[in-house]
């Protein structure tokens, strides 16, 4: 899905689509929609559609709320589940009662609160990598978040409480690749997976076709996904997923005020189009078709 939404028409034109897919592939893949409404910031910028939805300053975060959520009920009643990246900590209580997997970004991974929260998520948590490459962040992560925890926070009511959570057991690794170094080939997964299992994690790994391992230039991620694709059907159970930035329209753009925006394109990062996004699920369907006929023999 789209690197993050600003208009909810070609949110729901991509869901549309993806459905369809998502319909086709389901023997193979299991298709969850990106629909990420927080966006953070190495320094300053856009914060998502939650922040300021109507991209002008405005910071009417009342109304981002009600978008946000009126639109991942739509999607859920469509059938089409939602991914998002949790990034504040009180927008949960909001909307992950309409979220089927979410995500730590590499920013946050470190940070104790939101390993806090993952533990506490009703659905499967990826912990990506350091911005730096560093993956030993993530892997403690994983371990942390998969054991209870105690803490302060604010229910649904908006009341401060003390929370108690169980642990998450569907947390994983979020591969992502770092200072322009990639790391989704088959000699970094595997010191991954062995990371993993060093520390007595179940070696679960999805990787992000995108940011430094497409070396932020979006076309490149076919190219990742190419190699990926070629270490699923090799046999490579290890990897239980990937994530994939695409709109309709390849690219981005810029907002520029008083300029009419370009529909169904990023103003985040870029994506690769709806037209290369097909063909690309098709080749890890058909990759995940000839794991399982690896492994059936």
């Amino acid at each position: 899905g789209p690197c993050s939404i600003h208009d909810t028409v070609a949110a729901h034109e991509y869901a549309q689509r993806l459905k369809v897919v998502k319909n086709m592939l389901s023997g193979q893949l299991l298709i969850i929609m990106r629909v990420y409404f927080e966006k953070p910031r190495t320094t300053v910028g856009w914060k998502g559609l939650i922040n300021d939805p109507d991209l002008d300053a405005s910071f009417n975060i009342n109304k981002g709320l009600r978008v946000a959520r009126k639109l991942l009920v739509d999607l859920n009643n469509a059938g089409v589940p939602a991914a998002t990246e949790y990034l504040d900590l009180i927008t949960p209580q909001y909307v992950s009662d309409l979220i089927a997997w979410g995500a730590i970004g590499a920013r946050t991974t470190e940070s104790q609160v939101h390993r806090e929260l993952a533990s506490g998520l009703s659905c499967p948590v990826g912990f990506k990598n350091a911005t730096d490459g560093t993956v030993k962040i993530a892997i403690d992560a994983i371990g942390a978040a998969m054991s209870p925890h105690h803490f302060l926070s604010l229910t649904k009511a908006g009341q401060s409480a003390i929370f108690s959570t169980t642990g998450n057991a569907d947390v994983h690794i979020i591969l992502r690749g770092g200072n322009d170094q990639p790391n989704y080939d088959a000699v970094s997964v595997d010191k991954v997976a062995q990371g993993m299992m060093q520390a007595g994690l179940r070696p679960n790994i999805m990787i992000d076709l995108s940011h430094a391992n497409s070396l932020k230039q979006c076309q490149r991620q076919l190219l990742v996904g190419d190699d990926v694709a070629l270490q699923i059907a090799n046999g490579d159970a290890r990897i239980m997923g990937v994530m994939i930035e695409s709109h309709l329209r390849a690219g981005r753009q810029d907002v520029v005020a008083g300029t009419p925006l370009a529909y169904g394109q990023s103003i985040t990062d870029g994506c690769i189009s709806w037209d290369d996004t097909v063909p690309l699920l098709e080749k890890f369907a058909a990759a995940v078709e000839r794991r399982r006929a690896a492994k059936s023999n």
